[in-house]
């Protein structure tokens, strides 16, 4: 059967921009369906905005505690309206790069509107029945809402709003503990909001090693915040021109809401059941090639669940590229997508970032042949030099020194861990991390925590130390 294209990409965010991109340059007949703008959530609502926002955060931040370093100066005025000029400007100047005239020049049909399946074969937007070899469904996700009673007539603030906001809101609250919640309730509460984080569990960011959670709990205390734990809000109410939460038996009273709850996979509307792909509330059903139920059909980024982070979207997509554009070959012979180094990072002062394995996961894993690697940001003295010094490195190693897992907490971690990742995407022992750093840097926390494997395994062979003791007094003789 003829089609009209080699590939038909369903959504333009961070997974569907890649694909898009390099099947054009490699020649294949390619159409792009987005149903409001290129870029996604990444662009617009996600990474590139709240990084933005969470810098204007940290300079309020620095300029307010300068005196520690000896520097007095008045306390900062904040333009909270400018700080957003700044978010947006940012936005304009990366949207060329994911802009329409950009594909387009490149070769790819981009088609705006909002289309579904017909059949197993077919997509139909704007009244056009499109059909091609294969097809990608990169939709993305959205925010999930919470079903607190009062919430939805109160009303509530996402991501997809906040920045938009053109005053920053005098109180707010914040239902989730996770990196969203955390990463722009810090970066809020430094331009002038008071804030408090709802947590549903007995401390943040659940999913991230409990000791590198708590050293970012302890800076958002510090730094003014209010954490309610075990706090699931139960319902939400309006009183006098204010917003309450009633929540871990007491009441909240805010002017704003913000709902960092998780993410829902964007599955609905797309008549997926004509199309025969099974999805769940997790998102599209998928194997290790990538292909849905329907192996004409393939996913990536968001709407298959699992890693939800822009550069895994990305890293996904180059399988699904391979796969779907050489699907003759790769039928047969697949490329199948590797998880075991996923690396991500929080971008809350001080970031956290991690790869790999959970202390624990590696214990389940590996029982006694483990080594826990932790070196202080305190140890290191460029993070003394720059005052610092909260925050560690933790490597976790089986005792031949592969690499399981590491789990940075301090500054700039979201850039440290990469020596790691690069190391564990090549298969190199942690010995390989003590070689020459320059001094001083922070990097040198990898290399002093890679250090300590060695001392612990001298420090376990006591017969080795009798011997050099011995050796070293026998020299001393000459």
């Amino acid at each position: 059967m003829a089609v009209d294209y080699d590939v038909v990409i369903i959504g333009g965010g961070s997974g569907g921009l890649v694909v898009a991109s390099a099947a054009a340059q490699l020649k294949a007949k390619v159409a792009l369906v987005e149903k409001a703008k290129l870029g996604g959530d990444c662009l617009w609502y996600g990474c590139v905005p709240s990084k933005s926002l969470i810098h204007a955060g940290k300079i309020a931040h620095e300029v307010r505690n300068s005196s520690r370093f000896g520097i007095y100066t008045e306390l900062p005025q904040i333009k909270f309206r400018e700080a957003m000029g700044h978010v947006q400007q940012v936005i304009q100047t990366i949207e060329p790069h994911d802009s329409p005239e950009r594909f387009r020049g490149l070769g790819v049909e981009v088609i705006f509107g909002d289309g579904a399946f017909q059949d197993r074969h077919t997509f139909v937007v704007n009244g056009r029945k499109l059909t091609a070899r294969a097809f990608v469904i990169a939709t993305g996700s959205r925010p999930a809402i919470p079903a607190i009673p009062g919430l939805e007539e109160v009303g509530y603030l996402t991501n997809e709003q906040v920045f938009s906001l053109e005053d920053c809101p005098p109180s707010l609250a914040v239902i989730g503990a996770g990196p969203i919640g955390c990463e722009l309730g810090q970066a809020l509460h430094r331009l002038g909001a008071e804030v408090t984080i709802l947590a549903s569990g007995d401390r943040l960011l659940p999913k991230e090693d409990p000791t590198a959670a708590a050293v970012v709990e302890a800076q958002l205390i510090q730094d003014g915040l209010r954490i309610l734990h075990n706090a699931r809000a139960e319902s939400v109410s309006l009183r006098e021109g204010k917003k309450q939460i009633r929540a871990g038996g007491e009441t909240i009273t805010v002017d704003q809401i913000l709902v960092s709850a998780g993410r829902r996979p964007n599955v609905e509307g797309l008549n997926l059941e004509a199309a025969g792909v099974a999805y769940s509330p997790q998102g599209l059903q998928v194997d290790s090639a990538l292909r849905t139920t329907n192996p004409r059909i393939y996913g990536c980024g968001d709407v298959i669940g699992g890693y939800q982070f822009t550069h895994v979207a990305g890293y996904e997509a180059v399988y699904v590229l391979t796969n779907a554009l050489f699907s003759p070959v790769k039928k047969f012979f697949p490329s199948r997508i590797d998880y075991r180094v996923i690396p991500w990072a929080t971008f809350t002062d001080p970031e956290l970032a991690r790869v790999g394995l959970t202390e624990q996961q590696a214990r389940d894993r590996h029982g006694d042949d483990l080594a826990i690697l932790e070196q202080p940001f305190a140890g290191v003295d460029r993070a003394q030099a720059e005052g610092a010094t909260a925050g560690f490195a933790k490597i976790i190693t089986r005792k031949n020194g592969e690499i399981l897992g590491a789990h940075l907490v301090g500054p700039h971690a979201g850039e440290l861990i990469h020596e790691v990742v690069l190391a564990m995407a090549n298969n190199l022992p942690v010995g390989k991390l003590t070689g020459i750093h320059i001094y001083p840097t922070l990097s040198e926390v990898n290399s002093k925590a890679a250090l300590l494997l060695k001392k612990q395994t001298y420090g376990q062979q006591q017969g080795l130390q009798n011997f050099l003791a011995q050796f070293f007094a026998f020299l001393r003789r000459f």
